[in-house]
């Protein structure tokens, strides 16, 4: 049934384009892994559930068009990305109170990493932006457009998803060790997203994730 919407050459190109964009580690990347050193690795499960949900939420976005207005509204993609940046900073400023104060949430509740991975995929307008500027390279034009465009974008994420909970393996690995050596480490979470925040302000569209 899928080469009845996507052909097999264009699926197969797509795959491994979306496997080197997925692997390279960028501010994506460095959220999860900052997550689950600071919180361990069910939370950075429950985060990479919430970054895949937001993706293809913009997937779906600019398959419906969204990526096309953010693309001729300076000021609409502006908005968003401040949003966004605005949400990494507000997460960063809420670590560094609860690291001040030593509070600590026991047990870990899986809802606030997914919730926090959603939206800060979601306020993310260069990710749109990439699924718009990608996607349309693989995309036959005999074919229906918005059927070939959800299923890459679909692919896409289940791509980034996998390597994304390769990252999370990765980190939670090597979290014992960085906290014995790190006693400042309760720090880290807040100083990283507060940093990604002011990175994703002022960052250039290029980069999606």
């Amino acid at each position: 049934m899928l080469e009845a919407t996507v052909s097999s050459p264009a699926f197969a190109a797509f795959f491994f384009a979306s496997l080197v964009l997925a692997v390279t580690p960028g501010p994506g990347v460095i959220y999860l892994v900052t997550r689950t050193l600071t919180r361990g690795r069910k939370a950075g499960l429950a985060s990479v559930a919430g970054i895949a949900l937001g993706d293809f939420g913009n997937a779906v976005t600019a398959s419906i068009g969204l990526a096309a207005v953010l693309s001729a509204s300076a000021a609409a993609f502006v908005v968003v990305k401040l949003a966004g940046a605005g949400y990494l900073v507000f997460l960063g400023l809420r670590a560094l109170r609860a690291a001040k104060t030593g509070h600590v949430s026991a047990p870990i509740k899986l809802l606030s990493p997914f919730r926090d991975g959603f939206w800060v995929s979601l306020l993310n307008p260069k990710t749109a932006l990439f699924f718009a500027a990608l996607v349309p390279q693989f995309i036959d034009p005999h074919r229906p457009y918005l059927g070939q465009s959800l299923i890459l974008g679909g692919v896409f994420v289940s791509t980034a998803m996998c390597t994304d909970t390769l990252y999370v393996f990765a980190a939670a690995a090597l979290a014992p060790a960085i906290s014995a050596r790190r006693p400042y480490g309760k720090y880290v979470s807040a100083v990283a997203f507060i940093g990604l925040g002011i990175y994703a302000a002022f960052a250039s569209p290029r980069s999606s994730r």
